[in-house]
């Protein structure tokens, strides 16, 4: 069984950042693609970025290339997604999600659908 608990959410004003990070606990998550999604009420969930288990040339959905980061570290078990030039748009619960279906996958899914085990999330708001 995997645990994920996020945290680093908040309030920040426009054009702030934050970083949030993801801690897993029940397996070592090494070897597996992790991915970052956000919510809204209403809403499905929507994929922000996904990583490989070796970390190399991460995905990024169009809304946030350019302006969000994700990062693992293996010896830590923890992954983070660096979220800078934050806009009112960004507002939403953002959840850690772990694929252990697939090792040392070379493409993290970019659907929900793809990952198995999910975080409790962790609310962003960006105030204008």
């Amino acid at each position: 069984q995997v645990q994920l608990v996020e945290s680093g959410g908040g309030s920040v004003q426009a054009g702030g950042s934050l970083r949030l990070s993801c801690a897993a606990s029940g397996r070592t998550l090494s070897r597996y693609s992790m991915g970052w999604f956000r919510q809204t009420p209403g809403k499905e969930r929507e994929y922000v970025a996904g990583i490989r288990w070796s970390g190399r040339d991460p995905f990024y959905a169009d809304s946030v290339k350019g302006r969000f980061s994700i990062s693992r570290d293996n010896n830590q078990n923890t992954f983070y997604l660096q979220m800078d030039s934050l806009k009112p748009e960004d507002t939403a619960i953002y959840y850690c999600a772990a694929d252990i279906r697939v090792i040392y996958s070379a493409h993290p899914g970019l659907d929900a659908s793809a990952y198995d085990y999910w975080g409790q999330g962790t609310q962003v708001t960006v105030s204008s």
